[in-house]
């Protein structure tokens, strides 16, 4: 077969969603290359990259737009990539959106087999696509460490009584990640415990910090009893994860009052002195939840 001709059985095989078909047109020391790879993969690494691929985009396909030599031994491929985002990316959970990205592969080939394929798009372009944020930051400057945090609201606009602080060291970018997913399953949990009112979580290079706010001292108790937090810290009193942390529950000194600008009139009201109701007779919005 030609270079082009193995580029297709290369496309046909994505197309299949067959990685042992798309690992059988590459060379042994063969290797893959995009935007979203994380650098060069080989054939194990490529595989469990398709897979990823596949089980958040089960429907992901390629339409060639045009395909030819770039050289004796080369191939440029333009194409579309279509998928439905139906399963989980990234530890996230589905969007159900679809995605179209346009992109190229250069695609070498020796011997009859793939030596390497380049490929080139928009690495912006799916998660823009399924509503994601994108965020470009230094990881360091000077004293500042930047990193990323989540947030979940229990519904309960109550004053908290506690909050529940735990601070982890991963080992590795990787169980740095894992302990991110693990502690969205945690936070689900939580939210059907008695007392809970909301999280955030902070993730900066390998240290992952959470907050919870509880109605009581006593509320953060029920986290020991059972289920995923209770399984995390038998992986972190066993061998598997982190290399260190701690955790705490802190009670308020003081908690201030919640402040509202009126709509009417502009000005700052106390919400809870002035009973709702601004000193022009408007009503006041609702004041910002506590966590």
């Amino acid at each position: 077969m030609n270079p082009l001709e193995i580029a297709q059985q290369y496309f046909d095989a994505w197309n299949r969603r067959d990685a042992a078909a798309v690992l059988a047109t590459f060379a042994a020391d063969g290797t893959y290359c995009d935007p979203a790879s994380g650098g060069r993969l080989g054939s194990e690494a490529l595989a469990g990259y398709m897979r990823g691929l596949w089980a958040a985009f089960p429907d992901l396909s390629f339409e060639i737009a045009s395909a030819g030599a770039a050289g004796p031994d080369l191939v440029a491929a333009q194409w579309i990539m279509r998928g439905t985002n139906t399963g989980s990316m990234m530890g996230l959970p589905p969007t159900g959106k679809s995605v179209t990205v346009s992109g190229a592969d250069f695609i070498r080939v020796n011997g009859g087999k793939i030596q390497t394929v380049d490929g080139y798009f928009d690495s912006r372009a799916v998660p823009d696509q399924l509503g994601l944020q994108v965020l470009v930051q230094p990881k360091e400057i000077g004293p500042f460490s930047f990193g990323n945090a989540a947030r979940c609201w229990g519904g309960k606009n109550v004053k908290p009584g506690a909050f529940s602080i735990t601070v982890l060291e991963g080992r590795s970018p990787e169980e740095t990640q894992a302990v991110e997913r693990q502690s969205q399953g945690i936070v689900e949990e939580m939210l059907a415990m008695n007392g809970f009112l909301g999280f955030v979580g902070v993730t900066v290079g390998k240290r992952l910090m959470t907050i919870s706010a509880w109605e009581s001292a006593k509320d953060p108790r029920q986290l020991l009893t059972g289920g995923r937090h209770a399984d995390a810290m038998k992986k972190f009193f066993g061998t598997e994860l982190a290399a260190g942390g701690f955790t705490s529950v802190w009670v308020p000194d003081r908690v201030n009052t919640r402040w509202v600008r009126c709509a009417a009139c502009h000005r700052m009201a106390d919400h809870e002195r002035s009973a709702g109701t601004c000193s022009c007779g408007r009503k006041l919005p609702e004041p910002l939840s506590y966590w």
